[in-house]
C-alpha cells in the first residue's frame, strides 16, 4: 500500500462562504493527515479553487519576502499569502500588475488574532492569469456547486451536522445567505454580459 497522500479535490467556493469557514479538522491522527476546512454549506475542503480579480499585492514579510494578494469575486475578498515555500505563487504576486483576472488553487489556512477572532486565508499552490470568460464560467460553476451543497445540506449528512454544530447559533443556522450570494453572483454576471448562456467550466 502506497504511503503517498492522494490529491484532494479542489472545491469551488465563493469568498463569502470561504471566509466563514473558520473551523478546521483532521479525520485521522496521522501526522501527515490532511487538514480540512469545514464549509458552512456542509462540505469539507482540503483545497479550494477560485477565480476573481487580483486587486492588490504587497510584500508583508519582515526578514524575507512574504507576499499578500487580494482577489475579489462577486461575493467578497479572498486573502492569500505566499513565501519561500510557495515560490511560483510568490513570483506571480511579485510580478503581477493588478488588476487582472487570476485562477488560484490552494489550501485553506486559519489563524487566530490577538482579539480571539479566527481569520481564513489561502496558501496558494498555483496562480494563473486568465481571461474574463474563464472568470464567468467559474462564477456559473461555483454557483451551481454551492446550490448543490445546499440541497445536500437538507439531507443532514455528516458534514452538514458538523456545520450546524460549529457555526450554528443556539440551534439556528442560516445557510440561505450562501444561496442568496450564489444567485446574486449569477445576476451580476447577466447584468455585466447580457449573456445568460454561459457554460459551466469542466472540473479541475
Amino acid at each position: 500500500m502506497s504511503g503517498a497522500p492522494t490529491r484532494e479535490v479542489a472545491r469551488r467556493v465563493f469568498a463569502s462562504e470561504f471566509n466563514d469557514a473558520t473551523y478546521t479538522f483532521k479525520e485521522s491522527d496521522e501526522e501527515r493527515a490532511p487538514v480540512y476546512a469545514l464549509l458552512p454549506t456542509g462540505e469539507r475542503a482540503n483545497r479550494v479553487f477560485f477565480v476573481g480579480t487580483l486587486t492588490e499585492t504587497e510584500d508583508v514579510g519582515s526578514d524575507s519576502e512574504y507576499w499578500q494578494g487580494r482577489v475579489v469575486d462577486p461575493s467578497g475578498t479572498f486573502f492569500m499569502y505566499a513565501g519561500q515555500y510557495q515560490p511560483d505563487a510568490a513570483s506571480h504576486l511579485r510580478e503581477a500588475e493588478p488588476p487582472e483576472y487570476v485562477a488560484v488553487v490552494g489550501k485553506p489556512r486559519t489563524y487566530e488574532t490577538d482579539e480571539g477572532e479566527v481569520n481564513v486565508s489561502i496558501r496558494p499552490e498555483s496562480i494563473t492569469t486568465v481571461d474574463a470568460a474563464t472568470r464567468d464560467r467559474w462564477v456559473v460553476e461555483t454557483a451551481t456547486r454551492t446550490l448543490e451543497r445546499l440541497g445536500a445540506f437538507e439531507e443532514d449528512g455528516e458534514y452538514a451536522r458538523m456545520a450546524r454544530e460549529h457555526y450554528g447559533d443556539e440551534g439556528e443556522y442560516d445557510v440561505e445567505r450562501y444561496r442568496r450570494a450564489a444567485l446574486s453572483a449569477l445576476e451580476d454576471l447577466e447584468d455585466e454580459d447580457g449573456n445568460e448562456s454561459v457554460e459551466p467550466e469542466a472540473s479541475v
